[in-house]
């Protein structure tokens, strides 16, 4: 297992988004990371980034090795940064809102949303995910979700053996509508605080081809559910340092995890 490195550098881009148009976007968001180069270790960009929070698979989806993955690939070449965020994916028959996760080496992994957003009919059209991985960033354990995920603290909950966490860091990428933005406000910090961790947030802004308004509000918590860094209602790029040290010093000062409650997922 490799050591966690002191600190980890983290880049959350909130930007409006043009409605299913893969091109405008992937050239609107080019020209915003191209300059994070060597400045950060991890890029986070909203949910569906590529299109907007669309049902239109069948019209907007793609292979893995499709265009918007290989653009994922040279821009984390590129910068040196690991770039993840959700694309509609088109594998085996199915339809998946898939987070991708792109390594500067060229390597990549993925989550599939698990929890998909019904009074949409996501779950018409997309299968939902079944396997929750933890990813790695220089020693870091990051733990990924997607929007509505965020209402399920099970799905979300780290575990714990011989006293080490699952994960470090939780985060979620979302199109999280202005009308239900307090929501969001609210569940970040907690699910910082239930599970000893970093909690990160990144939102998009704008309005969609539904004519749903989105005002961001990405933001940062610790492990004590305070606020480290708020990207308010503008697009904007902020760039967090977290701390290791921090991390740990707390859970061993507070390691209510020795009290949690016992569970598995059936399904």
């Amino acid at each position: 297992m490799i050591k966690k490195s002191s600190e980890l550098r983290i880049a959350l881009i909130q930007t409006d988004l043009f409605w299913e148009n893969k091109i405008a976007n992937l050239d609107l968001l080019e020209k915003k990371i191209i300059g994070l180069k060597n400045s950060c270790d991890l890029v986070l960009l909203p949910e569906m980034f590529p299109t907007g929070f669309s049902m239109q698979a069948s019209f907007l989806s793609e292979p893995m090795n499709g265009t918007v993955h290989n653009w994922m690939k040279n821009l984390a070449y590129n910068i040196n940064a690991v770039i993840t965020g959700s694309v509609i994916i088109f594998e085996n028959g199915k339809y998946y809102n898939r987070l991708l996760w792109v390594q500067p080496n060229g390597n990549s992994y993925f989550y599939d949303k698990r929890h998909l957003f019904r009074m949409s009919n996501e779950h018409m059209i997309f299968v939902k995910g079944t396997n929750l991985p933890v990813f790695l960033v220089n020693g870091w354990k990051i733990c990924p979700q997607i929007c509505y995920d965020l209402r399920f603290p099970v799905w979300s909950r780290n575990r714990w053996e011989y006293g080490k966490a699952s994960y470090d860091l939780l985060f979620y990428i979302a199109s999280w509508p202005a009308s239900r933005i307090s929501i969001w406000d609210s569940l970040l910090p907690a699910r910082a605080i239930e599970n000893l961790s970093y909690c990160l947030g990144v939102n998009r802004i704008g309005i969609d081809g539904n004519n749903l308004a989105f005002n961001g509000h990405s933001a940062a918590y610790n492990f004590n559910g305070e606020k480290l860094i708020d990207l308010g209602e503008k697009s904007q790029i902020q760039v967090l340092t977290l701390l290791a040290k921090n991390l740990d010093e707390y859970r061993k000062k507070f390691n209510s995890w020795l009290d949690v409650d016992s569970f598995l997922l059936e399904n």
